[in-house]
């Protein structure tokens, strides 16, 4: 029942914002995904640390072709459930400051977004997985297409046919692994894990899937639809996409491309990790030259998910444990960096990195709090995300030791470039756009607050998140080698 909750709850709360006038619309909203925050902490304390899903749901829904609503929670799912429902209410925070043209349409869209990737993270049915799949995506087109910039029509369009066209691709692998199901055909996930196909046929499915996967992480080379999107997008358009949605991709990698075609990942895995580790280095080294601070993050981002692709490809304990704390740490930091970046811009009226500076003068805690996060992103010890990065650099140095020198380029490239945007728009002396820049504000307190507690939680004390996803990625590791 409580999956069941978690999946409709949002969407239901989506529905309940209409009849609301005034500005009440986003208090309301804020307080609808807080008890979805709670009822996943409900969840996560009665969550048993075993490989098994629990809280499962298994009834027939489409029975002449079928399909059952089948869902339920095992570790890795109960990491991406709390990471959507921890960031969720921040980001619906965030906008406090922000007047957005129909409020009602803006806040209902989160939520529904966010009841389908409740869906995506939960799903044990294939055709249910698609089905959430996009049901998380529509929302993201409106929020991006109808309060984005002024680009935000050709921006909105290509990252539409890309989106589209990846999962036309998973739909093929899906309905094809439908079909060769035994006896009365299944759309179930452990059937589809249970049949034994050829090389050949699981080296299209391979590719089909991780094309689908690849598009949302991204992973080079599709990846160009991500840094206009992300730049052109509102500020919590692109908080949801960075910091939640592309962990669908990820998720997955994990949940279907890997236990579905394991020859595939054997014979053509490799090609996958050097994409994800080109990644790494373009989309680092790209980000070392950008001006524009939002667009910096967005290419950072590309790098941290093409690290964490390899590492989850390398198909060791310690990639894909380092992979599913990464994701959560990731995150959160990215929502934490994109949200300062929309405070800078609100204030200043630019995100261009030369014509900030000194804002440590006049907003010292803005300063600390950007500090904090930007350590976090680079993976300072003692902060989030140091435990993933080291994980998942010890499963790729045990998959391929050159991979892991060339992957280490991120931590160096890195390091440079945050700590030279920190220098250029926080350090040195005001200028005249940064004469009179006030400090953070209640709303943005209470955003950025629990950003930093969980950012030193994770760094200092991971060992609860190990807990809650190692049996599930043994039991992975055991399916696959099978």
């Amino acid at each position: 029942m409580i999956t069941l909750i978690l999946i409709f709850f949002p969407l239901l709360s989506a529905l309940a914002l209409f009849p609301v006038k005034g500005k009440n619309i986003k208090i309301l909203a804020l307080a609808f995904s807080i008890i979805e925050f709670i009822l996943c902490l409900v969840a996560a304390f009665q969550f048993e640390n075993n490989a098994m899903p629990q809280f499962m749901v298994d009834v027939p829904w489409i029975v002449s072709l079928g399909i059952n609503f089948k869902a339920g929670i095992d570790g890795i799912s109960m990491l991406l459930l709390l990471l959507t429902t921890f960031l969720v209410p921040l980001i619906i925070l965030s906008s406090f400051q922000n007047e957005y043209k129909n409020p009602k349409l803006f806040y209902a869209l989160i939520l529904f977004m966010q009841s389908g990737l409740m869906g995506v993270f939960t799903a044990l049915d294939g055709f249910l997985f698609y089905i959430f799949w996009e049901m998380a995506l529509i929302p993201i087109y409106f929020i991006c297409l109808l309060w984005g910039g002024q680009e935000r029509i050709r921006i909105t369009f290509k990252f539409f046919i890309y989106t589209l066209l990846g999962s036309l691709l998973m739909l093929v692998a899906l309905t094809y692994l439908y079909l060769q199901t035994p006896g009365k055909h299944t759309f179930d996930l452990l059937a589809f894990y249970s049949l034994h196909l050829d090389r050949t046929t699981q080296g299209w499915i391979f590719w089909a899937l991780f094309i689908a996967f690849a598009v949302k992480m991204p992973v080079f080379p599709f990846h160009t639809w991500q840094p206009d999107t992300y730049t052109d997008a509102p500020p919590q358009g692109t908080m949801l996409l960075s910091g939640i949605m592309l962990k669908m991709g990820i998720y997955g990698l994990v949940r279907l491309l890997m236990p579905i075609a394991p020859l595939g990942l054997q014979d053509w895995g490799y090609i996958a990790i050097i994409l994800s580790i080109i990644g790494i280095v373009y989309a680092s080294c790209i980000a070392f030259v950008q001006k524009d601070v939002k667009r910096l993050i967005a290419y950072s981002s590309i790098a941290h998910v093409g690290l964490i692709s390899a590492g989850v490809l390398t198909f060791t304990l310690q990639g894909l444990q380092g992979g599913m704390l990464q994701m959560f740490s990731h995150g959160v930091n990215v929502v934490g960096l994109f949200f300062i970046i929309d405070i800078i811009q609100k204030r200043t009226n630019t995100r261009t990195i030369t014509d900030l500076g000194g804002i440590r003068l006049s907003a010292p805690l803005l300063a600390s709090f950007f500090m904090v996060i930007m350590l976090g992103s680079i993976g300072l010890p003692l902060t989030n995300g140091f435990i993933g990065e080291f994980l998942l650099f010890t499963g790729i140095f045990q998959y391929n030791p050159i991979f892991a020198a060339i992957s280490g380029l991120t931590i160096i490239l890195g390091a440079v470039y945050m700590l030279k945007a920190y220098q250029n728009t926080m350090l040195g002396e005001k200028n005249r756009i940064t004469a009179i820049f006030p400090d953070l504000v209640l709303s943005e307190k209470l955003v950025l607050i629990p950003i930093v507690i969980m950012i030193f939680w994770f760094g200092i004390y991971p060992k609860p998140f190990l807990q809650m996803t190692e049996p599930t990625i043994k039991n992975l590791i055991t399916i696959i080698g099978k």
